[in-house]
């Protein structure tokens, strides 16, 4: 057998071995880049597009928009998006029918067709190699079998003919490997090509995706446009500053609708505040004030959900309405012993909410405070009130557990919140208008309670009355009656018990007799002035001290800032 005579030089052998690894290389990423591709491939746009996921989609979205109509938010959400999604569907087929004219065709013929021709080649010479050998060897044997030294050439017509054979073997072998050689310094040469494929791939995917942004930059404005023009827009949960914003509203709807349905249907129920309403009504006024759509008709006949919705509304708030900023300066008021530093306190604090969230206390102080001059029916005094609603009103922004929240907090908010009802002209002298947008309001006044079986007529007498009511029975009452009697009962002894110092609350405490609870809320003599605009010193009003039987002796008007004697508030 003849051995195998070597024709490529050793750089030659290299690159041989190089191309079998590109070529597997090519053909992994042909495979994957193919698989990537959403659309048909090796078919025109317009079939791409028909099998494209993102044409699908905008068609569905564009169907719904008409289904929907234009005259929702979400008619008009899906019909934009719907728009969007078919441009980006147009921006996708371009780039994929891109990456398979430049990328995934060039690697098929580099993995499929050139390399290939090369190794087909190599097997060529290979094979004439072999016989160049052959002839060679065959030769030399028969100079052998004529008895001639080795170098000496042997003579006659078929060493003639052997001799023919080996040079026109050892021709077709210089050929092959000439072209051989020349196609491998072909592909050394043209590797800077075959890797700006992939250069020409994130070349063209950056391209898409800047288009693609393009789209989506230029369909968000239009978006967020439908959206902010869009007045229905829920309001529990949400800032307070935002919904005023986007409602054009001082006083936020749900404090609005709530206070202004309560004082035509719900000023002399008992226990307003305090008695939970039904879950099943709540959850559905909730979701009516979300969709400003309150039917008055119905919910006039259930004060309590009305109540219940605007504690709701105000807990849900992101930020309490007396702010996180000012917590701390509330709690300091709150501990002050003396009332009239207090008070003072207390009015130094209201100056400095925001305007949003000053106007909507105010609102809701002044009508808290409407609600107390009823207080004989209703039983809420400003203790009561201040108890249930005031931890909805601030809370500190890092709750600690429940317990604490039900002592020293809670406690602390109570006599905040009280004096703001007792002195709420002093606070916030003028008149107020409930009804700012006159929207609201109950057909007819009467004292509905959904939690007993029927109620006495307001032109009952009270002989009657008082009949009436030990023959009613409650049907389901859920109440803070816990809260309440923690107060009157174990809330100052675990305080205390606790080491921690309680203020002297005996202020707000609730006056026994009827005498008593009217002068305890009488108003300091005075308001204190507004700050100078220039000086840096703090206000000082100075409060005259109460006479101590307040009773007999009621605090005179006030005459020193503007209210002549004689005059209302």
């Amino acid at each position: 057998r003849a051995e195998k005579t070597e024709v490529l030089s050793e750089d030659l052998l290299q690159v041989e071995k190089r191309l079998e690894l590109v070529k597997q290389v090519s053909h992994s990423t042909h495979k994957k880049l193919t698989a990537c591709l959403q659309g048909q491939q090796g078919v025109d746009a317009d079939k791409r597009s028909k099998k494209l996921p993102l044409t699908t989609l905008a068609q569905c979205l564009m169907e719904g928009s008409a289904v929907l109509g234009d005259d929702s938010l979400l008619g008009k959400m899906l019909r934009l998006c719907g728009e969007a999604e078919d441009k980006l569907a147009q921006e996708l087929i371009h780039f994929e029918l891109q990456v398979e004219r430049d990328v995934i065709e060039p690697l098929f013929v580099l993995a499929e067709v050139e390399i290939p021709n090369i190794q087909k080649q190599r097997k060529h010479l290979a094979k004439l190699v072999l016989d160049m050998d052959s002839s060679r060897t065959r030769w030399q044997q028969s100079a052998k079998s004529s008895g001639l030294a080795s170098n000496l050439q042997p003579s006659g017509a078929k060493a003639d003919a052997l001799r023919e054979e080996m040079e026109e073997a050892a021709n077709r072998v210089e050929i092959c490997r000439d072209q051989l050689s020349a196609d491998m310094y072909n592909f050394v040469a043209k590797e800077v090509d075959y890797a700006n494929y992939f250069q020409t791939l994130i070349e063209v995917q950056a391209e898409y995706h800047r288009k693609s942004l393009a789209l989506l930059q230029n369909v968000l404005p239009q978006i967020k446009a439908q959206q902010e023009a869009w007045m229905e827009k829920p309001s529990f949960g949400k800032p307070l500053e935002e919904h005023l914003a986007v409602s054009g509203r001082e006083i936020a709807f749900p404090v609005e609708a709530c206070v202004t349905m309560l004082l035509e249907c719900g000023m002399q129920e008992e226990g307003l505040f305090r008695v939970a309403p039904s879950a099943s009504k709540l959850k559905k006024l909730k979701a009516a004030l979300d969709c400003c759509v309150v039917d008055v008709q119905e919910y006039s006949a259930d004060p309590h959900a009305i109540a219940g919705a605007l504690k709701s509304y105000l807990r849900e708030l992101p930020e309490p309405l007396m702010t996180f900023e000012l917590y701390e300066e509330w709690i300091q008021a709150s501990n002050i012993p003396e009332q009239e530093k207090r008070l003072q306190a207390l009015w130094s604090a209201c100056e400095k909410l925001p305007k949003a969230n000053y106007n909507n206390i105010r609102y809701l102080i002044k009508f808290l405070a409407k609600l107390t001059e009823y207080q004989d029916t209703n039983k809420m005094t400003p203790s009561n009130v201040a108890i249930v609603l005031g931890p909805n009103l601030l809370w500190p922004q890092a709750d600690g557990n429940m317990t604490e929240m039900m002592t020293t907090v809670s406690l602390q908010i109570v006599g905040i919140i009280e004096p703001l009802i007792q002195h709420a002209d002093w606070f916030f002298p003028g008149e107020i208008e409930f009804n700012v947008t006159g929207n609201y309001g109950s057909p007819m006044h009467v004292n509905h309670n959904a939690n007993y079986s029927s109620m006495p007529s307001p032109d009952m007498d009270h002989a009657d009355r008082r009949q009436h009511d030990q023959a009613r029975r409650p049907l389901s009452v859920a109440t803070d009656n816990m809260m309440l009697e923690f107060y009157k009962k174990d809330g100052l002894r675990k305080i205390q018990s606790m080491g921690v110092r309680v203020m002297d609350t005996s202020w707000v405490a609730r006056r026994g007799t009827a005498v008593v609870r009217k002068a305890s809320s009488t108003p300091p003599a005075a308001q204190p002035p507004a700050p100078p605009a220039e000086l840096p010193a703090a206000p000082h009003s100075p409060i005259p001290e109460q006479s101590p039987d307040i009773s007999a002796t009621p605090s005179p008007p006030p005459t020193s800032f503007g209210f002549p004697p004689g005059t209302e508030r």
